[in-house]
């Protein structure tokens, strides 16, 4: 029997008004696709790599040595980043999200023991993992991560930077001050803030481990590198517990990046196949943050979000986010309840917003690389014709108004 031949996939421009990834740059997609065809080992590859751990420096703001991308998405460098935890090691991690509940889960799965693992290998109970929750929609304090560092005494702490499961930023320097008060090793998700929010990995010197994603703030591909950075003591712990990872090792994965023995040097080794094109893509979604600045690119973050969530509750809407590349919002009263139907609707037109994954269902509005005003006059009509369409009297031209007033 023949195989079926499938026919060619066509997949439609669409507005990835989200919390992730985002509509990437053509510049970015330009530099994947006009490559030659090249070994993964050819020289310009090579020089690509070394230059963009350079780059990423500048852009997490540090001088650690040990700063790279892990080939995949900000779950492949948050899963490298963990890799430090072994059971029975005391670790205090604070969920306030989706996604730093999954966060969570991973450090369970690494810190339980084979008897808790066997017991429920989905979702072990490690009794070395606390869990600190902080209600969706409510940020995680300084205050609350002093105490309970103080309470527990971990040898680990874990926070998201930024929470796109309820778009709330947590306090970072807060998180910082206590584990350092505490003496304990900080480990920050920086997935959604890395490119977005101007900030300096080294002025935080209780946080010894930092891991995001390609397909948010730095908007390469989705599947190109997501960057990560590790102190050296970071390092010297890494050496003595070790890590069962070979593909996600830190110290192994860093010297395909001209990383070996805490040093940059001339020549990497070996240790995963890398995309030439993969490599180019990144290379030039780094370099196009480092043309804007990270303080000028922040700024026009700030003031889009606050311009589109002006104009978002000119149409009735209550935004409770305090993130500035995501809106999260409720929709007004009368359509309480119908949050995933819109967004489905919206969806089907080629408008990708997104619900939260976590109650209470709300809906997320992303600009990621949409700071045009075009492109956030287009983001306010198509959500406000889609209020319109169920039933919501909105003056969509008046919301457009009140955005662009608000760029001004």
């Amino acid at each position: 029997m023949n195989a079926p031949v499938f026919p060619e996939l066509k997949i439609p421009n669409t507005i990835a008004a989200g919390p992730g990834p985002g509509n990437t740059s053509q510049r970015v997609l330009d530099a994947f696709y006009h490559q030659g065809v090249a070994d993964h080992m050819n020289p310009n590859v090579l020089r690509g790599m070394i230059e963009a751990k350079k780059m990423l420096r500048e852009i997490w703001g540090t001088n650690n040595v040990h700063t790279f991308g892990v080939a995949g998405t900000g779950w492949s460098a948050l899963d490298m980043m963990f890799s430090v935890v072994h059971p029975g090691e005391k670790i205090v991690l604070f969920v306030n999200g989706t996604f730093s509940g999954i966060d969570e889960l991973s450090v369970r799965m690494k810190g339980a023991t084979e008897e808790e693992l066997r017991a429920n290998s989905t979702d072990p109970k490690a009794a070395s993992v606390i869990t600190v929750k902080v209600p969706h929609g409510q940020s995680v304090t300084g205050e609350i991560v002093a105490e309970a560092l103080a309470e527990h005494k971990p040898k680990w702490a874990a926070m998201a930077h930024w929470e796109t499961g309820s778009g709330r930023i947590n306090d970072i320097k807060g998180f910082s001050d206590a584990c350092v008060e505490h003496g304990v090793m900080g480990l920050v998700d920086a997935v959604s803030s890395l490119g977005i929010e101007e900030f300096r990995a080294d002025d935080f010197p209780g946080i010894h481990g930092w891991a995001s994603c390609p397909q948010k703030g730095v908007m390469a591909l989705p599947l190109t590198y997501a960057p990560v950075t590790f102190s050296d003591q970071y390092i010297e712990e890494l050496k003595k517990v070790g890590a069962r990872s070979f593909v996600h090792h830190p110290i192994m994965e860093a010297r395909h990046w001209a990383i070996v023995d805490g040093q940059d040097v001339e020549k990497g080794s070996y240790h995963r196949t890398h995309s030439p094109y993969a490599v180019a893509s990144f290379h030039e979604a780094l370099r196009m943050v480092l043309e804007d600045g990270m303080l000028q690119r922040a700024e026009h973050y700030r003031k889009a979000e606050k311009a589109l969530r002006a104009a978002l509750v000119k149409m009735g809407c209550n935004v409770t986010s305090n993130m500035t590349s995501l809106l999260v919002l409720d929709l007004p009263e009368k359509l309480r309840g119908q949050e995933k139907d819109f967004v489905n609707t919206c969806r089907e037109e080629q408008f990708c917003i997104w619900p939260t994954l976590s109650e209470p269902v709300q809906i997320r509005v992303g600009i990621l690389n949409l700071l045009k005003e075009s492109e956030l006059t287009e983001i306010v009509t198509r959500f406000g014709d889609m209020l319109n369409r169920y039933d919501h009297k909105t003056d969509v031209d008046a919301a457009v108004a009140e955005l662009k007033s608000n760029l001004k």
